[in-house]
């Protein structure tokens, strides 16, 4: 639901799309809002209006083309808008930090190696260095297509590799059982963890998954990271455990008024279930032990990105990685014992005497 706006304040969009807040009482004046609706920019703005005071005595002005105004410009964008809500709190957090030490600073004049600097300072955590490198990258993209910059300065600049690491831990089945133990049937939590298990859906499609979603016993859905469709059938047991629990109108997973979750809410509300449990892990880890199931069952790559809604091989075969490769070993090994018997073995009977079998073992 779009967040009311504060008395007295109406937005409009201007005629190259920005998005701009005004104050006004009745027909009174109409001032220009700094900032957008929530930031601490904008509330001592609107105070500042309230009680009749300049705007710039309050905070102080921004320069034109600094890097502040070009975060300010582009936060108060329609592009900004249609970003997701966990989007746009990662890189507003990270602009912070950018106009916090560097805000006056002219956005024409960041070169690559300034990119590449800001890069290095945060090398010892690879991941969020990318991720702050991602928002960059889209601030000035933005300001290349507004023409408030006349390049990107991000563009070249590499990404760090991440720390050889498996992530999220994977679940065990003693982590299953544990969690069982503590959440039996009919259980919120439980039907969380089942519904994860045999889905591998991940936070933000598991919190939206609902009877609305379901045709027969298929559940199908458009995943909301990738927009991939993906298509899941329940088996009669997880179809009953269903109907053994609250659910909502429009998810299977809600909170203890019904109401649906948000994929934060769910995370930290899940996280809570598995710590009581005794069970240090994460529904991201929960999902990776489905993956691993199906992989050691013998599903392939193309098979697990059909249920995992991944878009490459390359993911298949990272979520994966943790399969249990000894189960793998052997079921090749199998099959390639089968091939021996169909197509080697006939021959270890020619010849003559036990020479045509030495020679072919000898070979070997």
């Amino acid at each position: 639901m779009p967040r009311k706006l504060p008395l007295h304040v109406v937005k409009e969009t201007s005629r190259h799309g920005k998005v701009v807040f005004y104050f006004r009482i009745g027909k009174g004046e109409r001032t220009r809002l700094t900032g957008v609706p929530g930031s601490k920019e904008f509330k001592k703005a609107y105070q500042a209006a309230l009680s009749g005071q300049a705007i710039q005595h309050v905070e102080a002005r921004t320069i034109a083309r600094s890097l502040r105004w070009l975060v300010q410009e582009y936060m108060g964008s329609s592009a900004w808008s249609e970003l997701s809500i966990a989007t746009r709190k990662q890189r507003g957090l990270f602009y912070k930090q950018v106009t916090d030490a560097s805000g006056n600073v002219d956005c024409r004049a960041v070169t690559k190696a300034d990119i590449q600097r800001a890069i290095e300072r945060r090398k010892a955590t690879p991941a969020l260095a990318n991720n702050f490198k991602k928002a960059l990258s889209a601030l000035f993209n933005w300001g290349v297509d507004n023409d408030h910059v006349d390049s990107n300065p991000t563009v070249g600049v590499k990404k760090l590799k991440p720390q050889s690491s498996d992530g999220f831990p994977i679940w065990t089945i003693e982590d299953i059982e544990s969690f069982s133990r503590r959440w039996p049937i009919g259980t919120r939590e439980r039907l969380a963890l089942e519904l994860i298990v045999a889905s591998g859906l991940r936070r933000s499609d598991a919190v939206r998954a609902g009877r609305q979603h379901m045709t027969a016993d298929v559940l199908k859905l458009k995943t909301a990271k990738t927009n991939t469709a993906v298509s899941i059938e329940f088996s009669p047991r997880i179809i009953s455990l269903i109907e053994q629990t609250q659910t909502g109108d429009l998810a299977f997973i809600v909170s203890k008024k019904g109401t649906p979750l948000t994929k934060e809410s769910f995370g930290n509300w899940f996280r809570d279930a598995c710590r009581a449990a005794g069970v240090q892990k994460s529904a991201h880890g929960l999902r990776k032990f489905s993956a691993t199931l199906a992989a050691d069952a013998g599903a392939t790559s193309h098979q697990l990105m059909a249920q995992f809604g991944w878009v490459t091989v390359k993911q298949a075969e990272i979520y994966t990685k943790g399969a249990d490769r000894a189960h793998l070993g052997k079921v090749s090994s199998r099959l390639v014992e089968e091939q021996i018997k169909l197509k080697i073995a006939p021959h270890l009977n020619s010849g003559a005497g036990n020479s045509g079998k030495k020679s072919i073992i000898a070979e070997t």
